[in-house]
């Protein structure tokens, strides 16, 4: 595997696991009311173009994970 695809696998999995702790947090308190509501727009409606993109370039790194934090959003 080339390494500039392992950068970006890694990049990916790094920026993707940032929400992780937020959605947690969701879940456990059962709410979202400190959580910007413009924040989770804006970051899918980002999302959606870095996937797009992905999908253009056939870059199995940003199709990825892109769509694995859609899915958190």
């Amino acid at each position: 595997m080339d390494s500039i695809i392992i950068i970006g696998l890694v990049a990916g999995a790094l920026t993707t696991s940032s929400s992780i702790p937020q959605v947690v947090k969701i879940l456990q308190t059962r709410s979202a009311k400190d959580v910007s509501a413009l924040f989770f727009v804006l970051m899918s409606a980002g999302m959606c173009l870095w996937l797009v993109y992905g999908l253009y370039r056939a870059d199995i790194a940003l199709i990825l994970w892109n769509t694995v934090s859609l899915c958190f959003c």
